[in-house]
């Protein structure tokens, strides 16, 4: 606009009336003051941003390009450069911080309250259930060019608002994380010796948008109470500490618990959840089993004069199928917890199916000589072989079942606790009611 720079706007910056300067341009809209300060030095910009009044000063920052903008907060105070965060629309502080490099971000992340910086890392891009939502940059990071005198100084300047001073991070000049140190190294090292003399780069960090799962893991690896969280690049934006992994364990395993009795994980504390919260969280799985038993029932259809010739076949139904459930069961509890401790890893798949026939095996054999014992007792010959095979075979094939399903969800992706016990124990008890009357079909006279 031919307004800017004005020969009134040029007389009051050159002599510093910032009252008047901000009067000539109070009511212009916040695309035109941007445009005047990209035409002005540097360090007239700053002073003329500063003029402005904070709801205007918000405005006009969303106005500016990223690199004006970066320029500009590093000419302003930690406290004015607050107030312009803090006044800015959640969707212009998040274009803001997506657009500045990670050492400015990590700086702005640190002058944001906890209701912004919550707000803030949410609007970032951090998935639901990332490292990136759980980090605080509440941490003490040390130069790795400063003495142990300075880094001590500095210590003892910002450890009073650190979430923890136990771990101390060492950064280059472009905030990129070098190593983390025990404060015990450097309160026992040489004032005058650099910290880079202490540091042996051996530092374990998360990515931000690691799985918060990953970073429980990391701490049980690497025995760590506190992690550091960067960027694509390597810079340092906040640190995990072992409380908030706590928190993270107990609900993930909550999840599996809810899982593996077929119902949908709570949002919230089983006390404070409704009762149409608790119905709407089992009924989509109880209906789904009821249809999925169908398939039991149209098995047996099938086999109805099988079932007919011989009547004491009935009577081993329940023994057989409950026992292939509880086998399926036992070998999918096993996989789960294996699966998410990290016990097991997908490349593990062919070695584990083949040592858990092998288990299958065995434990069908043993169940099988007593369900034959049984069955020679209450149906004859026929009947026993019968039983004791299928029981054999039940076994096997439901441990089989147990082992692989975990395996197959992991690979698409899905929650293996998904293959819960009710999901087991029905897919098990329709294979093993086939098995049983084909055997039955074959062996009966």
């Amino acid at each position: 606009m031919d307004r800017l720079l004005t020969p009134v706007l040029e007389e009051a910056i050159e002599k510093r009336d910032w009252l008047g300067l901000r009067e000539s341009i109070r009511n212009w809209p916040a695309p035109d003051i941007a445009a005047l300060l990209a035409r002005l030095a540097e360090h007239d910009r700053v002073l003329v941003f500063r003029s402005l009044p904070r709801h205007v000063a918000a405005k006009v920052a969303s106005e500016m390009d990223p690199d004006s903008v970066d320029a500009l907060l590093r000419g302003l105070t930690d406290e004015e450069t607050r107030t312009v965060l803090a006044n800015l629309k959640p969707d212009d502080r998040t274009s803001l911080l997506e657009e500045m490099p990670g050492q400015l971000t990590q700086r702005l992340l640190n002058l944001l309250n906890p209701d912004d910086l919550k707000e803030s890392r949410y609007l970032l891009g951090y998935p639901e259930g990332s490292v990136g939502r759980l980090m605080t940059p509440e941490y003490v990071a040390v130069r790795s060019d400063w003495t142990v005198e300075q880094a001590l100084d500095h210590i003892r300047k910002k450890g009073k608002d650190s979430e923890t001073i136990s771990t101390i991070y060492v950064i280059g000049v472009d905030w990129k994380l070098l190593d983390a140190l025990d404060v015990k190294h450097l309160i026992l090292a040489n004032p005058s010796d650099p910290v880079e003399k202490l540091m042996d780069h051996s530092c374990a960090s998360l990515s931000a948008f690691d799985d918060r799962e990953k970073a429980v893991h990391a701490a049980q690896k690497y025995d760590l109470f506190v992690l550091p969280v960067v960027d694509s690049e390597g810079v340092l934006l906040g640190i995990v500490t072992a409380d908030d992994l706590m928190d993270v364990a107990q609900e993930e395993v909550t999840e599996d618990f809810h899982r593996t009795a077929a119902v949908s994980p709570l949002d919230d504390h089983y006390t404070e959840t409704s009762i149409w919260e608790l119905y709407s969280k089992r009924i989509g799985w109880l209906v789904a089993l009821v249809f999925l038993n169908l398939v039991s029932s149209g098995v047996m259809a099938i086999f109805e004069k099988t079932l007919a010739s011989t009547i004491a076949l009935a009577f081993f139904i329940p023994l057989l199928i409950d026992s292939g459930g509880n086998a399926g069961s036992q070998s999918a509890t096993l996989m789960i917890r294996a699966l998410a401790t990290g016990d097991l890893k997908m490349r593990h798949w062919t070695r584990t199916v083949v040592r858990e026939i092998a288990v299958g095996a065995s434990l069908g054999l043993t169940m099988g000589i007593a369900a034959w014992a049984l069955g020679l007792f209450r149906g004859g010959f026929h009947v026993g072989l019968i039983v004791g095979l299928s029981m054999a075979s039940i076994v096997t094939v439901a441990n089989l079942i147990g082992t692989a399903l975990p395996f197959l969800l992991t690979r698409f992706g899905v929650d293996p606790a998904v293959a819960s016990s009710p999901l087991i124990t029905t897919v098990a008890d329709a294979a093993g009611l086939i098995i049983y009357f084909s055997l039955a079909r074959i062996i009966l006279p």
